[in-house]
């Protein structure tokens, strides 16, 4: 299968199962629910839930295990939307575009857009704790905890406090790679770790799938880095060029713009060669990483 094509498939499966699952916007709640709502159906590309059902699809084709799969995949949806929104308030990074479309906050005001985002997050977790029938107790248990760890405080939103107390400031590239590792690769390694546990990966494949999350991970920070310096606004769907207007320390920043692509090539290489050894059904992992290196947006 094509990856367009394998990517248009996924992303209406994981658009129809968070449609089922989120709450409606109706009753003395709707106003906060519509609020997340239109972050969450405002478009994306859905990368995080379709790695999270490939890497389960590596593994296994029993129907139950991938099903749990696309549940977290929604989930992680809910944690990488709740931390756009905040991304985006006026404490943060400031922006009114957001995939094209006003802000959540220039919408339903500050406080509104913050209410949002604490509610996909909460709501996420909601999600991942409902019983599970084709997977074990403990292993719910470790992807929660995978999940919890990947977007808290050495994560996501550790990551996103250094990004925002590091700018205008100048710091060595290590202290770049921690930001990079947890602001943005702790959820998407997080998503196929998790998919290959629901899944029901052995150690071997966890070990090679881990890896390819890691280099994927970094690979997709590298390239919206690049985008950044070399897009545009329309293209982008956000405001381009606001990492250097914002005194943020970037791969380009460092190495320049050609450095920067191969830095992501080789990102996408390596993760590539973690997947040796399996067989056609990651293929679409090995897809998915070119994807993210030559996406425009």
């Amino acid at each position: 299968m094509e990856i367009k094509e394998y990517l248009s498939d996924k992303k209406r499966l994981v658009e129809d199962k968070l449609d089922s699952l989120m709450l409606a916007a109706e009753g003395p709640f709707s106003g906060h629910i519509e609020a997340m709502r239109y972050s969450l159906f405002a478009g994306g590309k859905r990368v995080r839930p379709i790695l999270c059902l490939a890497s389960a699809e590596a593994v296994t084709n029993d129907p139950a295990l991938r099903d749990e799969a696309l549940i977290i995949g929604c989930a992680l949806e809910c944690i990488h939307t709740y931390s756009l929104i905040h991304d985006d308030l006026p404490a943060m990074d400031d922006d009114q575009l957001r995939r094209g479309k006003p802000t959540n906050h220039m919408l339903h005001g500050e406080a509104g857009a913050i209410l949002a985002g604490d509610g996909l997050l909460t709501f996420a977790f909601e999600l991942l704790a409902r019983p599970a029938t084709a997977i074990s107790t403990t292993t719910q248990v470790k992807i929660i905890r995978l999940v919890a760890e990947a977007a808290g405080p050495l994560g996501m939103v550790g990551g996103q406090a250094l990004d925002i107390a590091g700018e205008n400031s100048s710091y060595p590239f290590e202290h770049l790679q921690t930001i990079h590792r947890s602001k943005t690769g702790a959820l998407i390694r997080c998503a196929v770790q998790t998919g290959a546990l629901a899944g029901g990966a052995n150690s071997e494949q966890m070990q090679q799938l881990t890896s390819y999350g890691e280099a994927i991970g970094l690979a997709f920070q590298i390239v919206d880095d690049l985008l950044d310096a070399t897009s545009t606004t329309e293209v982008l769907g956000k405001s381009a060029g606001s990492d250097q207007i914002r005194g943020k320390a970037t791969y380009p920043a460092f190495f320049g713009i050609e450095k920067t692509r191969n830095l992501a090539r080789n990102a996408v290489e390596q993760a590539t060669q973690a997947l040796a050894g399996f067989d056609a059904p990651a293929a679409p992992l090995v897809q998915l990483a070119e994807y993210i290196y030559a996406r425009t947006y």
